[in-house]
């Protein structure tokens, strides 16, 4: 058989054949679905020109740079969350994304706000993990001023949806690690809470649910006060046994914030695994170890994938529809794991 012609190209894709030679010059006023159409029948039927024309789609797609500023490299979740922020670029068939992420330390709001200054100077969007403080909600607006769209991902910034949003709903979440411990708990008791940082709107939230819930369906529970981790598993590990220390009682552990790997930690030392009701957030291999032995019994996690893809997709539309001044916010379902759904 001879091999395919450009007629047959044009044909094969359903254009002309002046647009197949606009494609394979590499003109610029040829639409992008247009030549990716020519692109997958060249492919199709064989067309030898096939390099060039993916050569000249390539080159033709839209550019982008999202940077991303993160917690803490050592913790299992963020780390995870940057190599799922660079695996879902690939994924983006439209335009080329190539993000920077960077991991702050020092969770000190001035770092914070810096690394997002700093990254606005090359980046078209930044997405950013961080507690709410009038130094970060100062940096936020000098990147809108700037025409830098900010999106805040796991916990928002601004409730009145002001500032771009990507993750879960905490106060169904908190309500979720409520029901779950009326479920599970072989009777009511004492509740501990862990809490991070309560500038964290999503751990405020966690925790407001959490109480609304029992208020509204099991008040023969008693929630104590929350005590703080500071978003350190040395701190939780201490904070779980002084909890334990006190409450010799204590039927159940709700970790609404970071220091899920402290709580495991400590009610292994102190024998109470499996004793003690224990509720966290998010998939890591600590807390795929604690499912399966039984030290947790539930985790609601953030679905990740879908995360990172959702927020490159807002981050894109924000930055082609400046003049639009929409809001991007998405709010995902989440997930949840026992020992016997993963």
């Amino acid at each position: 058989m001879s091999r395919p012609t450009i007629r047959d190209l044009a044909v094969a894709a359903d254009v002309s054949v002046a647009t197949v030679n606009r494609v394979l010059a590499g003109t610029q006023n040829v639409k992008a679905a247009t030549m990716q159409r020519v692109r997958e029948a060249a492919a199709e039927i064989g067309f030898y020109g096939l390099g060039a024309i993916e050569s000249r789609v390539a080159r033709a797609r839209a550019r982008y740079k999202f940077g991303f500023v993160l917690q803490q490299s050592s913790r299992a979740f963020y780390k995870n969350l940057g190599l799922a922020l660079r695996q879902a670029t690939e994924r983006v068939d439209h335009a080329q994304v190539e993000v920077q992420v960077e991991f702050i330390e020092d969770l000190a709001p001035q770092n914070i706000a810096a690394k997002m200054l700093e990254l606005a100077e090359t980046c078209d969007a930044v997405g950013v993990v961080a507690a709410v403080h009038p130094i970060v909600m100062q940096a936020v607006e000098a990147l809108e001023a700037q025409g830098v769209p900010v999106f805040a991902l796991i916990s928002q910034l601004a409730s009145t949806g002001r500032v771009h949003f990507i993750g879960c709903d905490g106060w169904k979440t908190g309500r979720t690690a409520a029901w779950m411990f009326h479920q599970a708990c072989r009777e009511p008791g004492k509740l501990g809470l862990l809490v991070g940082n309560t500038r964290y709107r999503c751990q405020e939230m966690n925790e407001s649910g959490f109480r609304s819930y029992f208020r509204e369906h099991a008040s023969q529970f008693t929630v104590l006060e929350p005590l703080l981790t500071f978003e350190s598993a040395v701190v939780s590990q201490e904070m779980t046994e002084r909890l334990l220390r006190d409450n010799p009682d204590l039927r159940g552990l709700y970790v609404a914030g970071g220091g899920i790997s402290g709580a495991i930690a400590a009610l292994r030392s102190t024998g109470m695994a499996g004793k003690v009701t224990l509720v966290g957030h998010d998939m890591m291999d600590v807390v795929r170890e604690a499912l399966l032995d039984g030290t947790m019994t539930l985790t609601i996690a953030h679905p990740v994938p879908r995360l990172c893809d959702t927020a490159l997709a807002g981050m894109i539309r924000a930055v082609n529809d400046k003049a639009e001044a929409g809001n991007y916010t998405t709010v995902l379902p989440f997930d949840l794991y026992t020992r016997e759904n993963f």
